[in-house]
């Protein structure tokens, strides 16, 4: 299925100029249509985190200070988000019915970021977020976290510098889970245009199913050749070696399935989800 709606979260300035990029390039490749959807916080959210000993009074203060910041914040990411369109060229408003080009549109809504995202994605073909920040912590990401756990849709983790291009050598990241599954999926469409594809799979990443060449006589039915490689871990971090397979084959984007190992494990212990999602330095679309 070809992608024809795409969702942006844009929280701010900051992390969002990078995921924006790579959501109009999208958008332009697949002459989709991309939603860029900015979360207000609701001043009311305030008043139970003033704790007891505040007035009335001081509490109507926070709020009104958190309606005009958040407002601020929300013109200050639509006027952002307008300059890029016009600089990717990208029409502003939403296709006609059976018109498949590139447009986009700004939309601002009022409450739980993680809530009203996943809400969103529902109905969008791929999901754009921003790369954790460097030193965050990746379980801080409420959209991306809301999208893999909440929607039932692929996300695309943007990388921190935009890419020069997505989509022509394709890694895909396999270990026979149902999430990778899930992920060999999502990426198909991607897969029938790439120029290249090669499936990455290790034996300390492979878990209960079929096997990397299983996968590859599947995707030949699907009229997608793709070679196999197997990599090894870096420096014992199975993730640094997946990295650095997908960096040798030149990939532009790596598809994965996302916390085959629960999230609490992997948030505490550390994992592959995790490892790629700080250090990628390339587009990761994830599915679970």
């Amino acid at each position: 299925m070809p992608i024809r709606k795409l969702l942006l979260p844009l929280p701010g300035i900051r992390d969002g100029e990078a995921a924006l990029t790579t959501a109009l390039m999208v958008a332009q490749a697949w002459n989709a249509h991309l939603l860029a959807l900015h979360v207000r916080i609701d001043s009311r959210d305030v008043a139970p985190l003033a704790g007891e000993g505040l007035s009335g009074a001081m509490i109507e203060e926070m709020m009104a200070a958190t309606e005009t910041e958040s407002g601020a914040r929300a013109e200050a990411v639509r006027a952002m988000f307008q300059r890029f369109a016009a600089s990717h060229d990208i029409r502003l408003g939403e296709p006609a019915p059976g018109e498949h080009v590139a447009t986009a549109s700004f939309a601002v809504v009022t409450g739980r970021e993680e809530d009203l995202v996943a809400q969103q994605a529902r109905l969008a073909d791929l999901t754009v977020v921003p790369h954790p920040e460097t030193g965050e912590d990746v379980s801080s990401s409420d959209a991306l976290h809301a999208v893999l756990f909440d929607s039932g849709r692929p996300v695309l983790v943007a990388p921190r510098a935009p890419p020069a291009q997505i989509g022509k050598r394709i890694c895909l990241a396999w270990n026979g889970t149902a999430q990778s599954a899930s992920a060999v999926q999502a990426v198909l469409p991607w897969l029938k245009r790439a120029e290249a594809v090669r499936i990455l799979s290790a034996e300390g990443y492979q878990r209960r199913g079929p096997a990397a060449a299983e996968l590859a006589e599947y995707l030949a039915l699907h009229d997608v050749q793709a070679e196999s490689a197997t990599f090894r871990p870096v420096d014992r971090e199975v993730g640094a070696g997946l990295l650095r397979a997908a960096q040798d084959f030149g990939a532009d984007l790596l598809a994965m399935g996302a916390y085959s190992h629960s999230r609490l494990r992997q948030l505490i212990l550390g994992g592959v989800t995790r490892h790629v999602l700080e250090h990628a330095a390339l587009p990761v679309m994830m599915n679970r």
